[in-house]
């Protein structure tokens, strides 16, 4: 099955005109077994309760029911659960996230991988939010080499509201039109787009938006901003402007290096316009214009400033020099990032505070090397220790408070080995 969604990758890049009449065929049982076994099997249930465990106990009957079903075209698409999941430290209200059903999930991950096969021939480079083999690190190095190597002075940050929530569907599927003219892989989308979510056992029908949590929502997303917005910007809008221009999107969240100010200024206005025609709105609060780059910090010493900063994908980009006061791009740890992380084994350990000691060293040893190994970038090291020595402390509370006798001083735990948690290193010298 694989090789079959690598020949249609081969045929979408030989003819970039070819739009595939026949796909849903490939969704045999074993395609959806294959599917299965590449899925995280340990999602919640959808809105009919049913577990992955439960599911996996008859997955041979199941998916034979399920592709008789599609092949029969009678295959409804069931509303979502949506459940609110809060924000993160310092952010106000919750974000609404869409739980599919088990058996619904696999059918959507099964389509995902197809209409994969098919628009990988078309993503641009600029893009590399939930593609196969491209990663955030990616961005990040590609937009490091962007400020250092290439004529950039200013960075343009913006940020799209609600963006899942806006997706218009009309134009979703005249953008799918393009390379897809299955009817029944078309017909299948739009169940899904009708399907509406569930709350407090309501269905609420969903005119726009592609609920976030479903495997399919993710490849819609990016297919939707690869038409708004990167083949805008690469084919055209790049054209207009005096100086060198350059994007970086990780799905709904890119930035626009740029030359000359001016140029950055009028794509604000031609951005505003082309957004408000395809559903899609600024948020005001989070997109602003910034003196970033190797003249950055001359030009702001003349006021007397530090040179802007911003953050991307979890890190907080600053202007800086080498050992040899070459310029260079610092990237650490952005604060909300580490109050997000600090949060969370807060939370976790005041959940499990009665739990083995080893037990929780394990569990925070776990936690903290997931940390290291995504911020684990030059110049990060400094701020992971101090995201460390916090973890420490917060598990000394929680044993402390366990008793009111408690023996647990300083100068004993620095020899317990069950007390010891990893320290970062360097992991990503590349990037």
């Amino acid at each position: 099955m694989s090789t079959e969604l690598e020949q249609i990758t081969a045929k979408a890049k030989a003819d970039r005109t070819l739009r595939f009449t026949s796909l849903a065929h490939l969704i045999t049982p074993e395609f959806l077994i294959e599917t299965w076994r590449q899925m995280n099997r340990r999602g919640a249930s959808g809105v009919d309760g049913e577990t992955t465990t439960e599911f996996e106990r008859e997955l041979e009957t199941r998916v034979q029911d399920i592709h008789a079903r599609l092949k029969a075209g009678t295959y409804k698409a069931p509303p979502v659960r949506r459940v609110e999941i809060p924000k993160g430290p310092g952010k106000v209200g919750t974000r609404p996230l869409g739980i599919p059903t088990v058996e619904d999930r696999l059918v959507q991950r099964a389509v995902a991988r197809i209409l994969e096969a098919v628009f990988e021939a078309d993503f641009l480079d600029c893009s590399y939010g939930f593609r196969p083999r491209h990663s955030a690190h990616q961005a990040l190095g590609a937009l490091r080499a962007t400020l250092i190597t290439k004529k950039v002075r200013h960075v343009y940050e913006a940020d799209i509201r609600g963006y899942f929530n806006q997706i218009n569907h009309q134009w979703l599927k005249k953008m799918m039109a393009h390379r897809i003219a299955d009817s029944v892989l078309l017909s299948l989308i739009g169940k899904w787009l009708r399907a509406g979510v569930m709350q407090d056992g309501v269905v609420i029908r969903m005119e726009a938006g592609a609920p976030q949590g479903g495997p399919l929502s993710p490849i819609l997303a990016n297919v939707y901003l690869h038409f708004v917005l990167d083949l805008w910007f690469e084919k055209k809008v790049r054209h207009w402007f005096k100086g060198e221009a350059y994007m970086h999107r990780f799905a709904d969240d890119f930035l626009v290096s740029f030359q000359y100010k001016r140029d950055a200024e009028r794509f604000d206005q031609y951005l505003r316009k082309r957004f408000a025609r395809f559903n899609l709105e600024l948020a005001e609060e989070k997109t602003r214009l910034l003196l970033f780059g190797r003249f950055a910090a001359a030009r702001k010493a003349e006021y007397s400033e530090r040179p802007d900063t911003f953050d991307f994908l979890g890190f907080t980009h600053v202007c800086g020099t080498d050992r040899h006061g070459v310029f260079a791009v610092i990237r650490l740890p952005s604060r909300k990032s580490c109050r997000k992380f600090l949060a969370r084994t807060k939370e976790w350990l005041s959940g499990h505070r009665h739990w083995k000691r080893r037990d929780q060293q394990r569990q925070l040893t776990a936690m903290l090397r997931g940390f290291y190994q995504y911020f684990g970038l030059h110049h990060c090291k400094p701020r992971l220790d101090a995201v460390r020595r916090e973890v420490v402390l917060q598990w000394i509370r929680v044993l402390r408070r366990r008793s009111q006798r408690h023996r647990l001083f300083w100068c004993y735990l620095q020899r317990c080995s069950w007390f010891e948690l990893p320290y970062a290193a360097t992991r990503h010298a590349t990037v």
